[in-house]
């Protein structure tokens, strides 16, 4: 027996998985986060790791030793070059690169009719988003975009929530998140890098705030964005989250934001304030909150925004004329699966064909074109449309 998970339900369900027939897996790009992938994929009975690529020479070798996974080929100039392997009769990729390669390695490899686990954020621009769309069209591959904490049971239950009807029409939002001291460069610059990253706090957490509550709503179309960022800490040589000895270093080469907000508007009349921070002079922006004309849900906050629900969420509400609150309490979290398990798992039930796309290219773009609408907004200074074509 092995864990089978449905992406609909908050809890794991015990079921028979076909190992008749394992998936081969390739791995493009052999960094941090995808320590976390070859973890889960290893717990996987269906599957077999077949091949893996950096563009580090002996990176991608070294890392499958360090997980002891023996036979795996290695011996690649680029992602193409392993695409182009016929021999290895792939079945999926995990793309754990730097965000300034998503794009590439997710359209070539569906163009090579392979199914993609997409790391977050999806890319960095809309335009990037409509070519790997186009793409993922035109093979009929399964295309999933990382973004695992959807898959916790309270992120489920804040969808729940709103599909109950409980808070009435949805006309506001605010959400966001942050960190006082998180500028992530424990393992190198390529997280503040603009020339590998393109993105710094918005496309690292805020494409996870985003979600949480697009998803909640049912990630209606983007109109208009009003927005900006700053990047006062990442480029200050004194900022006290950098390594002593590598302050002067990493002040130079950040590229990125490490703080940014907008004031979104959605298709439906609804209002989205985000804000997001990867250092801030402030323990927290504050808690989410989502507003309806029935009731109101407030969602708190966390000292370090990972994803996730900062403790039991309050509805407040009217029950028989009077004012109230309701507490949500906290679901404990899965103990048979973690989230990343869970992520792997229904990609490959997608894959399968047995279960739909946990998270979906045509949600993704919403939270992508919001991304990319902030920062093109702040450079025009200016109000900007969201324009997305159909697909």
């Amino acid at each position: 027996m092995a864990f089978n998970y449905d992406p609909n339900s908050a809890n794991t369900t015990v079921a028979a998985v076909d190992d008749s027939k394992k998936l081969r897996i390739g791995i493009i790009g052999t960094g941090w986060i995808a320590d976390a992938h070859i973890a889960s994929y290893k717990k996987m009975k269906d599957v077999e790791i077949v091949a893996g690529c950096d563009l580090i020479p002996g990176k991608a070798d070294a890392f499958f030793r360090k997980h002891g996974i023996i036979g795996v080929k290695t011996d690649y100039a680029s992602h193409k070059e392993m695409l182009a392997d016929k021999s290895l009769n792939l079945d999926a990729v995990s793309v754990c690169t730097y965000n300034r390669q998503h794009a590439p390695c997710a359209i070539d490899s569906l163009n090579a009719g392979i199914h993609v686990l997409l790391e977050k954020p999806m890319c960095v621009t809309t335009e990037e988003a409509v070519e790997i769309i186009k793409a993922e069209k035109a093979s009929g591959k399964v295309l999933s975009i990382g973004f695992q904490p959807r898959l916790d049971a309270n992120m489920k239950m804040i969808k729940k929530i709103v599909d109950s009807g409980e808070l009435g029409k949805i006309y506001y939002i605010q959400t966001g998140g942050g960190r006082r001291r998180g500028i992530p460069t424990p393992f190198g610059t390529t997280f503040i890098e603009d020339k590998t990253a393109g993105l710094g706090a918005l496309g690292d957490i805020g494409c996870y705030s985003l979600d949480m509550v697009l998803n909640a709503i049912g990630y209606p179309k983007p109109l208009t964005v009003s927005g900006y960022k700053s990047d006062f800490f990442g480029k200050d040589p004194n900022y006290s989250g950098y390594k002593p000895e590598k302050r002067e270093e990493y002040a130079k080469l950040f590229g990125v934001d490490d703080f940014a907000a907008a004031f979104v508007r959605l298709e439906g009349g609804i209002i989205l304030d985000f804000r997001i921070a990867w250092a801030m002079n402030i323990d927290t922006p504050g808690d989410t909150i989502i507003l309806g004309t029935k009731g109101g849900l407030r969602i708190p906050s966390t000292d370090c925004w990972n994803g996730t629900v900062g403790g039991a969420m309050k509805i407040y509400h009217e029950v028989c004329g009077l004012q109230t609150v309701t507490e949500v309490p906290i679901i404990p979290e899965d103990k048979n699966m973690s989230l990343f398990d869970k992520k792997i798992r229904s990609f490959l039930d997608a894959c399968k064909g047995i279960a739909p796309v946990p998270v979906p290219s045509s949600q993704i773009i919403y939270n992508q074109a919001i991304i990319d609408g902030i920062a093109k907004s702040h450079a025009a200074g200016k109000e900007i449309e969201i324009e997305i074509p159909e697909f």
